[in-house]
C-alpha cells in the first residue's frame, strides 16, 4: 500500500540525512549502509524534544523511507535527553484555528498514520517522561518500553483540547474504553505502572539508561528471526480486523493460505528443521496479501484549490 504516489528516494546511508529535530542513526552505529535496524532520535534535547512541524514532516518522511526499504525491517523510536517528549512546542502552538475545518490535518494524525501503514513495526523506547503527542505518536508502534520512574499522559483536556494522531482510534483498543477514558477524561499525569495504563508499556525498566538497549534487543531479534511480510499482515489483521469470529475466520483463512506459498514460509520451516535463523528476504510490499488491503479506505487529501490565476 503506497503512503504517496510520487517516487521516494532512498539513500545509501541514512546517517548521511539531515533531517529537522530528528536524528537516524543505523544499528550497529556508523554501518556504511542500511542496516536491518534503524533508530530515529528526536533531537531536541534543549527543549526537551517537544514536537513541531518540522519534527512532524521529518518524521512522515523517515517512515515513508523504511517503507519502502527493502532493508530496513525493524525501526526504533527514542528521545535524545532527559524526556522523550515534552508533547508539543506550545511557543510554536498549533495555528490560529483560522480557515475551514475540512481543510485542517494534525500534524500528529500525519506521523502516526505514517508509523501505522509503514510495513516495518516500531519499536518505542521512552527513555524519559511524554505527554501529549509526545504519547498519542507511539500509540501505532508495535511494542513501547519506558522507564519507571519518569511520568506519561495524555493531557490535552488540560490544554483545552481534543485527542489527535489518532488517539480516539488506537489508545481504547490498546488498553480498554474505561482505561482510556480515565487518562482523557482526567488528562493526568502517572509513573507507568500506574493501573490506568494497564499493559500499554509492555516493559518497565528501572534505569533510563536501560530503555534503549531493551529496545534494541528486542528489535534486532525480531529482524533476525520474524519475517517481515508475516510481520506486516499479522498486524494488518489485528488493527484492521472484521467485527466477527466468523468474518475473522474467513479473512484469516484466505491470508494464511496466501503466506502458505511464499518462500518466507518454506525458508521458516526449513530454518526450524536445519536449526538456525532464518533468512527471510520476502519484500512485504511486493508480496502482500492479493486481498490487501482488505477494508475500505479513507481518502484523508485535502480538497484541490483554484489558484489565484485562474480565470474564473
Amino acid at each position: 500500500m503506497p503512503l504517496i504516489s510520487a517516487a521516494i528516494d532512498i539513500p545509501t546511508s541514512y546517517e548521511t540525512l539531515n533531517l529537522t529535530h530528528i536524528k537516524i542513526s543505523h544499528h550497529p552505529l556508523g554501518s556504511p549502509s542500511a542496516t536491518p535496524v534503524v533508530v530515529i532520535t528526536l533531537n531536541r534535547p534543549e527543549k526537551h524534544n517537544a514536537f513541531t512541524p518540522d519534527m512532524a514532516d521529518s518524521l512522515t518522511q523517515a517512515y515513508q523511507m523504511f517503507h519502502v526499504d527493502s532493508r530496513v525491517k525493524v525501526v526504533v523510536l527514542t528521545g535524545a535527553g532527559r524526556m522523550f517528549c515534552a508533547g508539543m512546542d506550545l511557543d510554536i502552538g498549533f495555528g490560529d484555528g483560522e480557515g475551514r475545518a475540512v481543510d485542517f490535518r494534525d500534524i500528529g494524525g500525519r506521523v502516526t498514520l505514517a508509523m501505522h501503514r509503514c510495513h516495518k513495526p516500531t519499536i518505542v523506547a521512552l527513555q524519559g517522561s511524554a505527554v501529549g503527542v509526545g504519547m498519542t505518536m507511539t500509540l501505532p508502534a508495535a511494542v513501547r518500553i519506558c522507564h519507571e520512574k519518569s511520568k506519561y499522559g495524555f493531557v490535552f483536556t488540560r490544554r483545552g483540547l481534543t485527542i489527535e494522531s489518532c488517539a480516539s482510534y488506537f489508545l481504547p483498543r490498546l488498553i480498554g474504553f474505561s482505561r482510556a477514558m480515565h487518562l482523557i477524561s482526567t488528562g493526568g499525569v502517572f509513573p507507568p505502572l500506574s493501573k490506568h495504563f494497564g499493559d500499554l508499556f509492555t516493559g518497565v525498566l528501572p534505569d533510563s539508561a536501560q530503555v534503549l538497549p531493551r529496545a534494541l534487543e528486542i528489535a534486532q531479534d525480531m529482524a533476525e528471526n520474524t519475517s517481515p511480510l508475516a510481520s506486516s499482515m499479522s498486524r494488518a489483521l489485528m488493527w484492521e480486523g472484521p467485527t466477527s469470529p466468523e468474518e475473522a475466520h474467513l479473512l484469516e483463512s484466505r491470508v494464511f493460505h496466501h503466506m502458505i506459498g511464499q518462500k518466507d514460509y518454506k525458508e521458516g520451516v526449513n530454518s526450524f528443521f536445519e536449526k538456525r535463523k532464518p533468512q527471510f528476504e520476502t519484500d512485504p510490499r511486493e508480496s502482500s496479501a492479493p486481498n490487501y488491503p482488505w477494508w475500505l479506505e479513507a481518502n484523508i487529501a485535502l480538497e484541490p484549490s483554484v489558484s489565484k490565476g485562474s480565470k474564473l
